[in-house]
């Protein structure tokens, strides 16, 4: 039976683990939710020693480096490895489309997106396959969610795009990196919009009226609520359709909202 160790089981690596499951692996996992704790190094290491596959979803902590290198870099040789990156490397493209060879930015600096820009390029360098992620929405975090809750604005900024991509369509992307040689690959749905036209289809769906739209100013955001507009770019994902052979079960928000409100989200 083929095992695949996963770092941090958390939302996505959830539906990861569930697809993995159900095409008869075994899966082990550290997290409040896995079956190891990430400190309990002598376990890990004999897990990651049966393991033939390593999955990493751990973010860089807050000191800038990769928990999971930083501890069990040296117990990684020579296994398939994956690790869970963000779009976010890319930084902000005035809302054109990006794909893989576009140059990261920020490697090598200070602050949260360069040291997702230096884990994201030393997973490179050890032959990891690197899927990079966008915007993640899913059953329980989606904008029905947080139209129920009373959560949403809607903020005036013409031009502004954003991609995104269901977390089914991650576990998906996942699984099809299997055979797939080392490199980076965007996992994105096909249409990037504003967050706005989310937002309008949540509201539709459910049936109440969307919010007015505000300035950001009069949104009060938060720091990083800030930052999330301040970027602009649209991912393509044409590479990992080529080399993957993987496409999105939810091509744009539409399919992905439908689907969960269908299922009870």
């Amino acid at each position: 039976m083929s095992r695949l160790f996963i770092f941090g089981l958390g939302y996505s690596a959830r539906f990861i683990e569930a697809a993995f499951a159900a095409c008869g692996w075994e899966v082990i996992s550290t997290g409040r939710e896995g079956t190891l704790s990430f400190d309990d190094e002598a376990n890990v290491c004999a897990a990651l020693a049966d393991s033939s596959h390593i999955l990493s979803s751990i973010p860089p902590s807050g000191e800038g480096f990769d928990p999971v290198l930083e501890r069990y870099g040296a117990a990684l040789y020579g296994k398939w490895l994956g690790y869970l990156s963000s779009t976010g490397v890319y930084g902000d493209c005035g809302g054109a489309w990006v794909d893989e060879t576009a140059q990261v930015v920020g490697a090598g600096g200070a602050g949260r997106r360069t040291a997702r820009a230096d884990c994201d390029t030393e997973w490179l360098k050890r032959g990891a396959r690197v899927l990079r992620l966008p915007g993640i929405y899913g059953p329980g975090r989606s904008a029905l969610d947080r139209v129920r809750e009373g959560k949403v604005k809607r903020i005036d900024v013409p031009g502004q795009v954003f991609s995104r991509v269901h977390v089914e369509d991650i576990a998906e992307g996942v699984l099809a990196s299997i055979d797939a040689p080392p490199g980076a690959y965007n996992l994105a749905d096909d249409l990037p919009c504003s967050q706005n036209a989310v937002i309008a289809q949540a509201c539709h769906l459910l049936g109440i009226a969307t919010p007015p739209l505000l300035s950001l100013e009069e949104a009060q955001l938060s720091p990083m609520a800030r930052a999330f507009y301040a970027e602009n770019r649209r991912v393509a994902n044409g590479k990992a359709k080529r080399l993957l052979g993987w496409g999105p079960r939810y091509p744009t928000f539409r399919e992905g909202l439908a689907a969960i409100l269908a299922a009870g989200g």
